[in-house]
């Protein structure tokens, strides 16, 4: 199975999604991760329709199996991103990073360290490992 990055960015009521293999095609959503994988789904499917129809090239690994992989452009997206499914204080516990702090870097008042970023990175990380084992 292929796996194909999107970029995923904040904006200021909810994300933007751009996928490099295919130029042009940007979602943007009102609302949460979930929102947004649905319509990232269904403006890749529109795509490739309308390539196919149009007899244009566009790329083949769409036709077999492949999974989207959502690719934050920064720590604040990153935090956003999840922030309906993982609450701050789980995350405060399991990077060691303060809550407030968290909340500083989600609103985007105050910018993390890169040893910060990786902190809050492999908190998410972990986080996501513990709950596969379920």
């Amino acid at each position: 199975m292929v796996t194909v990055k999107v970029n995923v960015e904040t904006t200021q009521n909810g994300f933007c999604a751009s996928i490099d293999l295919l130029p042009g095609c940007v979602v943007s959503v009102k609302g949460n991760i979930l929102k947004l994988k649905k319509e990232v789904q269904s403006s890749i499917d529109f795509y490739i329709e309308c390539a196919k129809k149009d007899k244009e090239k566009y790329p083949k690994v769409f036709d077999g199996d492949y999974t989207l992989r959502y690719s934050p452009n920064n720590i604040r997206t990153a935090l956003n991103l999840y922030k309906g499914l993982v609450s701050l204080s789980a995350l405060s516990q399991i990077s060691g990073i303060n809550q407030r702090q968290l909340s500083h870097y989600l609103n985007g008042t105050s910018n993390p360290r890169k040893e910060q970023e990786e902190k809050i990175i492999c908190g998410m990380r972990e986080l996501g490992k513990e709950l596969q084992m379920v």
